[in-house]
């Protein structure tokens, strides 16, 4: 069952609806997601450390041919954080089988970028009856990852990981730092408006929040674990990357030779975040698709 949840954003996308998918039981957490629009379901799955909002700019583009619904992911932006809960690969992944079965969509397009892309291919590997199409944006499975990105992101997600004092920096998301993090995965750096890393901001400063973070950030490596799985995909594949992402040219290679039917994109002049500076190359696959 889902209810309209009274969480309210700083930032609001036009002819949405926020929605939580309410838990089966205590284990589970309240699902937050947005929703609008008409035509086939349409799932979006997004980064590491973002969320719903991350896909802002793409939902208008696309919701007069989709029914959409941008979820944030578990204990993520502003869905239920559960003490203790796992955010490896398999624990995040049944969170988006649950979410899909339990409002029994079919037919649906699984959108998803970086952190997302994984839990895109993956989903569609456990659910072959209900997907119909998978658009994978600069998937995040390889070692490395944001530490690529810049001396700064690597300071940083190396403290938060590390022993004793990694708790005490996951609390603290001083803004130039947070913008300068996010900027590493942009080459267009006015495409991360004010008011989202405001929302990003507001969010990291919920109570228990630094805590999955650090948990997400740990849990990375069950990401390119979850590549076995690629194999089992049945469905039709995008996979699309960006000129400047943290991926290199070996780990693009690494994917097609284990999605050899996938339609592969490269888009000029764009970084990790497609969903924030080129939204109109996603919109332009899924319209294609619809």
């Amino acid at each position: 069952m889902s209810v309209i949840g009274n969480t309210q954003p700083s930032i609001s996308i036009p002819e949405t609806t926020t929605r939580f998918l309410e838990p089966r039981g205590s284990a589970d957490g309240r699902l937050r997601y947005l929703t609008g629009g008409n035509g086939a379901p349409l799932v979006l799955l997004h980064t590491v450390r973002t969320q719903a909002e991350h896909f802002r700019h793409l939902i208008p583009l696309v919701q007069d041919r989709y029914t959409v619904y941008a979820l944030d992911l578990p204990g993520m932006g502003h869905s239920q954080i559960v003490p203790g809960a796992s955010y490896e690969e398999p624990a995040l992944r049944a969170a988006v089988k649950e979410f899909i079965t339990r409002l029994d969509l079919r037919d649906v397009i699984l959108l998803g970028e970086s952190m997302g892309g994984v839990l895109a291919l993956t989903t569609a590997a456990d659910l072959p009856d209900r997907i119909r199409r998978v658009v994978a944006i600069n998937v995040y499975d390889y070692a490395g990852g944001i530490m690529r990105s810049g001396f700064l992101a690597r300071c940083i997600i190396t403290g938060v990981l590390a022993p004793g004092v990694g708790p005490l920096l996951a609390k603290l998301e001083p803004r130039p730092i947070m913008r300068a993090v996010l900027h590493g995965g942009l080459v267009d750096k006015a495409a991360l408006r004010d008011d989202y890393l405001d929302e990003l901001l507001k969010v990291g400063r919920r109570p228990g929040y630094s805590t999955v973070a650090r948990s997400v950030y740990g849990s990375l490596p069950s990401l390119i674990a979850a590549r076995s799985r690629y194999g089992e995909i049945k469905v039709p594949i995008d996979l699309v990357y960006g000129e400047k992402d943290w991926s290199r040219p070996s780990d693009r290679r690494a994917n097609a030779r284990l999605l050899p039917s996938a339609r592969f994109t490269e888009v000029p002049n764009a970084g990790h975040f497609i969903a924030l500076e080129k939204p109109h190359v996603p919109a332009h696959l899924l319209n294609q698709a619809a």
